[in-house]
């Protein structure tokens, strides 16, 4: 069977003071592209605000029309997301599949949706998108049947088929919602454990292709973890969905979890967010943000405010922050480069790693202590422990035990205490 191609017309309402717009719309066409919809035209307009039946201006659909049978295209994408009458009544008035902003990020995340909880996520955010849509995705569902009474024998079969798959898909999120609560719950579990363990946490947040993953995976590298631990990374939009989770141990045993997160784009659809809740919650609760930027990409700023915007929308707030500004290289920028807080580096040729490594050390270990610890022959068991979790600068053996000088978690030190040595 030939595969039909999908050729697209992008529609975009311009409104005044949106001096994002062009960036927006180039990002239209990356998200297209990334399933594979060949753009063959695009319309613009710009209003004061969107027009409420058709988004964009009567006069402005006939022309959409003329240009979509010109181009042989079989598909409207439109730049915002449309509410359910603009559904209805552009799918009516131009006589072919419509679909919106929204849609397109839903589809790429069910594409790329892998482990069984992002897809729960992406399927619970499609159907409570289609839920109040029913009509106007189904503009094509005839009302046969017909008669005056009422009953329900006598109602047209496509109202009955809409009543039908409305209670079907209320009852499929509630399902999803029961499921994902369970894997929350699951979540937090695994997440008190390493309170209790005592290990920081270290997430990676950003817009989508900033390279959060190729920065998880050069750490790994650095650190010489095997090739099955790293993450799949790919220049494109929305290459990581899942929540990875891989342990960084520094050669001075300090160790910490480093998570990566779902990538941000302008205008992700407000069901998906609220889906990825609850993977998003690991940055709620890290002890430190790495936010990475693409600082090649001369829209960074606004991609900076999104995510800010995202993390915010998701409770994320208050947690210190280290701007890794990446792909330095392509930017022509000095790096790697240090001021406070800021960073600049470019991951893929692994230069900056070990400065960004201090400055994790920097906000994540500050509460290790240096101390001289006199342990007592017969309690080797602390001296192995000491050997495997902390940094010993120095060992030697006294008539009255172990002498250990020593770096240690401020948890650990409470716990020896007893053996310090003053002299």
């Amino acid at each position: 069977m030939e595969e039909l191609i999908e050729k697209a017309i992008v529609v975009a309402v311009k409104l005044q003071n949106d001096e994002h717009f062009e960036y927006e719309l180039e990002e239209l066409h990356n998200l297209a592209k990334a399933l594979n919809v060949e753009v063959v035209g695009e319309v613009t307009q710009n209003l004061d605000r969107v027009t409420s039946s058709h988004y964009v201006g009567t006069g402005k659909v006939e022309e959409i029309k003329n240009f979509y049978e010109e181009a042989g295209a079989n598909l409207v994408i439109f730049n915002d997301e449309l509410s359910p009458s603009q559904i209805r009544n552009l799918e009516r008035d131009l006589d072919c599949k419509v679909i919106d902003r929204t849609m397109l990020i839903l589809d790429i995340f069910a594409r790329r949706a892998k482990s069984n909880e992002a897809q729960m996520q992406v399927e619970l955010a499609q159907l409570q998108y289609m839920l109040p849509r029913l009509v106007g995705l189904r503009a094509s569902l005839g009302r046969q049947g017909g008669g005056t009474g009422g009953g329900f024998k006598n109602r047209g079969a496509g109202e009955t088929k809409l009543e039908l798959d409305r209670r079907k898909i209320e009852d499929q999120i509630a399902k999803l919602k029961r499921e994902l609560e369970q894997v929350k719950d699951q979540r937090e579990t695994q997440r008190k454990q390493r309170k209790k363990n005592a290990i920081p946490v270290v997430s990676l947040v950003g817009y989508t292709n900033a390279g959060k993953s190729t920065i998880m995976n050069q750490l790994l590298h650095k650190i010489g973890q095997e090739e099955s631990k790293q993450v799949f990374e790919k220049d494109m939009l929305f290459a990581t969905l899942e929540t990875s989770v891989r342990q960084i141990k520094l050669q001075d045993q300090k160790e910490f979890l480093l998570t990566d997160t779902v990538g941000f784009v302008s205008k992700l659809p407000h069901h998906l967010v609220k889906a990825f809740r609850s993977t998003l919650e690991e940055a709620r609760n890290s002890n430190l943000l790495l936010h990475v930027v693409d600082v090649s990409n001369e829209e960074h700023r606004y991609m900076m405010d999104v995510t800010n915007e995202t993390l915010l929308a998701v409770g994320v707030e208050d947690v210190p922050t280290i701007y890794v500004y990446n792909k330095s290289d392509l930017a022509e920028l000095k790096y790697p480069h240090v001021s406070g807080n800021n960073i600049w580096i470019s991951a893929k040729d692994g230069t900056g790693l070990d400065e960004l490594l201090e400055l994790i050390k920097k906000h994540i270990f500050s509460n290790y202590v240096q101390c001289s610890l006199l342990v007592p022959f017969d309690r080797g068991d602390i001296v192995s422990y000491l050997n495997e979790n902390s940094s010993v600068m120095s060992t030697s053996y006294e008539e009255e035990g172990t002498l250990i000088k020593v770096e240690l978690k401020q948890s650990d030190y409470n716990r020896f205490q007893e053996f310090e040595y003053k002299q």
